[in-house]
């Protein structure tokens, strides 16, 4: 029995590998023209997802806490090819600013095409669980909470349009993490709900897609200045990240794992392996850095 879960997930690897490497390109035509909201905008892969865009004609709308990044992202945005760029500054843990992000979008916009889920925060640190709640509620509410009211804010506009929703999760989100707990609970939570959104859009025979992106460790400066002295991976490109997920949005594919041979066969052997996953994991930690 054991052999053939083994069998079978090697095969569902190599399946996926081919569909995902097998996908069509995207071309400018596309995507000029759409309307494109992407929060956590000013640095890493929230702004190479903005450029993206860009280079294919879209209208973009860029959103963080810093408003003179924002400035210079919007302004490279436009030398880029972008119909329009504008950026609204914003503090996620206040799910009002949330609200006000998605309006302020679909007023400068006139609609929306693309709602791109990107930022991450909250006041909690990457060590262990000390069980201070106000760093569990902070790590909720801009984690995961102010997702779902830039999704509620922009739904009817997402509908009106056919829209797409893209959702950056991580491995996080899919198997328990060491030393991340309140953003692990936070990604395991958006997991739930956009795969339960997807399939009422399907049912209910709603044209809008939902792409979730399982990340795992990239080098935006936010995540090397976090973990980077404390972890044993290697961090994959942030340029390279955003074009997969722009990719994975414009083509409305469901999922996307990057990097795909860091990222898929975890997945897949968490339920076949469980202990095989516990002991990889726990070689990925420089224990004496992690407080």
């Amino acid at each position: 029995m054991a052999g053939m879960k083994l069998l079978l997930s090697s095969l569902l690897v190599a399946l996926s590998a081919y569909y995902y490497y097998s996908t069509d390109p995207i071309t400018p035509e596309m995507v000029k023209g759409k309307r494109v909201l992407v929060t956590g905008s000013s640095t890493g892969i929230g702004e190479q997802i903005a450029y993206k865009f860009s280079e294919m004609g879209a209208h973009v709308m860029l959103t963080a806490r810093r408003a003179k990044q924002l400035e210079e992202v919007a302004k490279k945005c436009l030398q880029l090819g972008a119909g329009s760029a504008h950026y609204v500054v914003s503090d996620m843990e206040n799910l009002t600013s949330a609200q006000n992000v998605a309006e302020e979008a679909i007023k400068k916009l006139g609609g929306l095409d693309y709602l791109v889920l990107n930022h991450v925060g909250g006041s909690g640190s990457f060590g262990t669980f000390q069980g201070d709640m106000a760093a569990v509620l902070s790590s909720n509410k801009v984690n995961y909470l102010s997702y779902i009211q830039l999704t509620s804010t922009a739904l009817k506009a997402l509908l009106e349009s056919q829209g797409s929703i893209v959702v950056m999760s991580s491995l996080s989100g899919r198997i328990g993490s060491p030393f991340t707990t309140n953003y692990c609970a936070a990604k395991f939570a958006l997991e739930g709900f956009y795969s339960t959104l997807r399939k009422e859009f399907m049912l209910n025979k709603n044209n809008v897609s939902v792409t979730v992106a399982v990340l795992g460790f990239i080098d935006t400066e936010n995540a090397v200045k976090k973990v980077g002295d404390k972890i044993t991976l290697r961090a994959s490109p942030k340029e390279e990240c955003a074009d997969e997920v722009v990719k994975a949005a414009v083509l409305r594919q469901p999922e996307l794992f990057y990097p795909y041979w860091g990222i898929r066969p975890f997945v897949l052997l968490r339920d076949l392996a469980p202990s095989l996953i516990g002991y990889l994991q726990s070689h990925f930690f420089i224990l004496e850095n992690i407080k």
